[in-house]
């Protein structure tokens, strides 16, 4: 059953104030965001789903930049025999920018796994891991710009300022921990689009994504930023307390205020997270084994490794959404050779660690992985030995969380150009995603503005051809 939110009910600060109850009790929160964790979610919108959920939480593993679907896992035989040559049919209308004649993949692929698939020599590490691997190859997209391809990735939409699809995904379903936000991104990027790629928007504030560090620094340095860090516990309380209470004289006088509610609502959860985050985060108690799946034991791979053990964990305390995001190295109009080899020696290990290690704790079954950037790249050559945007066709690929392993699904064209077969628009993948959480996309609305809004607009078809 949906509860309706377009008229949204009596808010918890209104029902304190009616009960006399004041702002200053934690237990009292606690309490009720165990009770509405019963009934399906802290503070989620769905008290039952649409349907059965085959996912419980997502991990968005976003390579920034836009790598090549044609030098990973899209294999053209075409593109290898006919390199040098003109592109045997029409270029798009609108490109970011010029290209000339085919260019062939400097890198061999081989077939991998009872399912056969291929991969390039890029990747041998997730190679290794094909059989759970469900690859979508016919994606495409509306933007050829970073900044307009990953806000659509991200919120649906490359025009305007949309709730992300973390947020989505926490408003429908809330959190499993009420001491940790429902959204976790770790080392975000700050460029195209930066904050507003996870940004709750006009959705509650409590769906907006809480970052760990951001792109610029390592992931070793990275922490949640609390304003109040240092200062005696029983001081922050006090602090809290007070503010409630002029909350509280605020609401009395002119009624209930939801940005003030969710500004007091991020206080009290950087309090709790402030007991529960620390041991998430400390990664000493991971055997050496553990961390050498991941790759952190390595220079090259410690950071995106680091990332990806932090999802793992806080998947396993009951965050609802993470997203770890390698930023911002796949952009190579030129130096595609050296630069792509870089690239993926420093996510294939952590990436097929990540897939290993869910899988040996019991949670890949219940835990989409998400892996893809913004869009692709052209098979056709920029600068000699680059490549340019394409978000005509391009890859990504899942694992988990219900979808089928060892799968292939949708073609591009001969020479990996256009998706051609079985086309995934990115509001496919939004409502496919959703659909896998138990979600229908077409039910999970906000009223703003006037009219009900989705994350899939009025678009949106469910890839169910990709379900176990």
């Amino acid at each position: 059953m949906l509860c309706d939110h377009r008229h949204h009910p009596m808010t918890r600060r209104e029902a304190l104030l009616g009960l006399c109850a004041g702002f200053g009790s934690i237990a009292l929160a606690g309490m009720l965001a165990r009770e509405a964790t019963a009934d399906g979610g802290a503070k989620g919108v769905l008290l039952s789903p649409h349907f059965r959920p085959r996912a419980k939480r997502v991990i968005f593993l976003f390579m920034h930049g836009g790598p090549s679907q044609v030098d990973t896992f899209d294999y053209k035989p075409l593109l290898q025999r006919d390199s040098g040559k003109p592109l045997p049919f029409a270029k798009p209308r609108v490109q970011f920018a010029e290209t000339g004649h085919l260019l062939g993949s400097p890198w061999k692929f081989r077939q991998y796994g009872q399912s056969g698939a291929w991969v390039s020599d890029l990747f041998p590490h997730v190679a290794e891991t094909v059989d759970d691997l469900c690859f979508v190859k016919s994606l495409h997209g509306s933007n050829p710009a970073h900044g307009g391809a990953l806000l659509k990735v991200h919120t649906g939409t490359d025009t305007f300022i949309r709730p992300s699809m973390g947020s989505w995904v926490s408003y429908g379903l809330g959190t499993e921990n009420a001491d940790l936000p429902a959204f976790i991104t770790i080392c975000p990027t700050l460029g195209h689009g930066g904050v507003n790629n996870f940004s709750s928007s006009f959705l509650p504030a409590w769906t907006h994504g809480t970052p760990i560090g951001h792109a610029g620094i390592p992931a070793s340095q990275a922490q949640f930023e609390h304003m109040t860090a240092g200062l005696p516990r029983e001081l922050q309380r006090k602090e809290l307390d007070f503010l409630q209470e002029l909350n509280r004289t605020h609401a009395e006088r002119n009624g209930t205020d939801g940005a003030l509610e969710g500004r007091i609502e991020s206080f009290e959860l950087a309090y709790r997270m402030q007991a529960a985050a620390p041991a998430v985060m400390d990664l000493t108690g991971e055997s050496q084994a553990t961390q050498q799946l991941y790759g952190i034991d390595e220079k090259k791979t410690e950071n995106f490794g680091r990332q990806c053990l932090l999802a793992r964990r806080f998947a396993q305390a009951g965050v609802r959404f993470i997203q770890c995001t390698h930023s911002y190295k796949w952009d190579q109009h030129g130096d595609l050779k050296n630069q792509h080899t870089s690239n993926a020696a420093e996510v294939d290990k952590p990436i097929a660690g990540l897939i290993r290690d869910l899988k040996s704790h019991g949670m890949l079954e219940d835990t989409l992985v998400l892996w893809g950037g913004e869009f692709g790249r052209t098979p056709t050559a920029q600068g000699g030995d680059g490549r340019d945007h394409n978000p005509h066709g391009f890859t990504m690929f899942m694992a988990g969380g219900g979808v089928k392993p060892g799968f292939s699904f949708g073609e591009t064209d001969d020479y990996g150009y256009y998706a051609a077969v079985d086309k995934v628009d990115v509001h496919d993948l939004h409502a496919t995603i959703l659909a896998l959480l138990g979600i229908d996309h077409e039910a999970l609305t906000f009223r703003h503005g006037g009219r009900d809004h989705r994350l899939t607009d009025v678009h949106g078809r469910i890839m169910k051809q990709i379900f176990a």
